[in-house]
């Protein structure tokens, strides 16, 4: 390679031939070839016969009847036998020239500034202590501005409707205002088949935006999402460990933060700048919170705990008997009645967990007291006489013995 470029550059320069050869220390003839050539030499190993050469025309004709035949079914119609992980090779390299592709290119989509924020769910693989020794994975909620690449996260306790919700809107507060469109897959918690869930839709409603599910399939139309999952997974979860999911929000807050100032590609500002921006194309905030949280509406009862998001909380069992509302958010569960907040606790993460306040212990303990103290309540204590019953033996003549 390298003396067919010398001869050439010597050559133009107008070099003799024979002083070319003389000072290369090469033959005349190799540099009359490579003056010729108007592309360098290379080496064109010559195909020897192979051993699947001489099955190649019935495996070809095979094809052609029926281009999606197994490999294995081949190398029995024609009684291959050799390797099988040779013949299935050679099958794959010459299959397309009989079996049609089926395309699917994707296009480079362009977003118009305030129109759509991209939602997505990542599943980290990492174990999150709950507490009492236990460990959970939890599903992260993602979203992001597709033409600021401004992006929120936040793990959240479950893939439900109403933690969906609830994560969505703590997405769009932290925005400060409200995208034209949001746009997700089909997951199950926001709606199926083209149709959303009620709650879904009248969170819509109250912000005033349309959310749009794309097709089966097509994970390119939500690509800007999808990235930023990548990148959550390569730049942000190595290395670390966590105590807790408070303890992962905090830490992913704080990457955000440094994400956010910097620039994304293709952009000449940073992802914080181009919030700005963005915002002023986008609808305000409505005046109140539109989030459908956990709700349950039962009678309490004498197992004064209730069950919401597959754990029980204790109750105050004063209100034994009282019809109770229960709501949960994202942190924290609320009991009232009657308009009234008779119990107030902390969420919690994962399933088959029990929340006891020791008030509620000591109040039940004073209760039941209370109640086995028959004697002091009226009534108790009074001797009643009985009745004779010899009388009625009288009264029928009847004789006992």
């Amino acid at each position: 390679m390298h003396d067919w470029e010398k001869i050439r550059v010597l050559a133009r320069e107008g070099v003799p031939k024979a002083r070319i050869a003389a000072e290369l220390g090469i033959s005349r003839n190799t540099v009359d070839r490579a003056v010729k050539s108007d592309q360098p030499p290379r080496y064109v190993r010559t195909r020897t016969p192979t051993k699947f050469g001489e099955y190649e025309a019935r495996i070809r004709w095979l094809l052609e009847e029926c281009p999606t035949m197994p490999a294995s079914v081949i190398g029995e119609r024609v009684g291959w036998p050799y390797s099988e992980r040779a013949l299935r090779q050679n099958v794959a390299r010459i299959r397309p020239e009989y079996a049609p592709r089926r395309l699917d290119p994707a296009d480079r989509l362009e977003w118009e500034i305030g129109d759509v924020a991209q939602c997505d769910l990542w599943f980290p693989n990492v174990d999150i202590p709950i507490g009492n020794g236990k460990t959970a994975r939890f599903p992260v909620l993602t979203m992001i501005l597709a033409w600021s690449k401004y992006p929120v996260a936040l793990m959240i306790p479950s893939r439900q409707r109403p933690d969906l919700l609830l994560g969505m809107w703590d997405g769009i507060s932290t925005f400060g205002r409200v995208p034209r469109r949001l746009l997700w897959d089909n997951e199950a918690g926001i709606g199926r088949y083209g149709k959303l869930g009620q709650e879904v839709a009248e969170f819509c409603g109250t912000l005033g935006v349309k959310l749009v599910q794309a097709k089966p399939y097509d994970p390119e139309t939500k690509g800007v999402v999808e990235r930023f999952n990548s990148y959550l997974e390569t730049s942000f979860l190595p290395g670390r460990t966590f105590a807790s999911p408070k303890d992962f929000n905090a830490q992913l807050a704080g990457w955000l933060e440094v994400i956010r100032g910097k620039k994304p590609r293709g952009k000449d500002q940073t992802r914080g700048q181009g919030l700005t921006v963005e915002l002023e194309h986008m609808g305000a905030l409505p005046p109140v919170d539109p989030a459908a949280r956990w709700t349950v509406q039962t009678r309490l009862g004498r197992d004064y705990y209730i069950e919401i998001g597959a754990n029980a909380y204790s109750v105050d069992p004063r209100w034994i008997g009282h019809r109770i509302d229960v709501t949960m958010d994202l942190s924290t569960v609320q009991v009232s009645t009657g308009g009234k907040v008779i119990t107030t606790h902390e969420r919690l993460w994962g399933s088959g967990g029990q929340v006891t306040d020791p008030d509620h212990v000591e109040t039940a303990r004073k209760l039941r007291a209370t109640f086995q103290q028959r004697q002091g309540l009226p009534g108790y204590g009074v001797t009643v006489q009985g009745g004779d019953l010899a009388v009625y033996d009288q009264i029928f003549d009847i004789e006992v013995a």
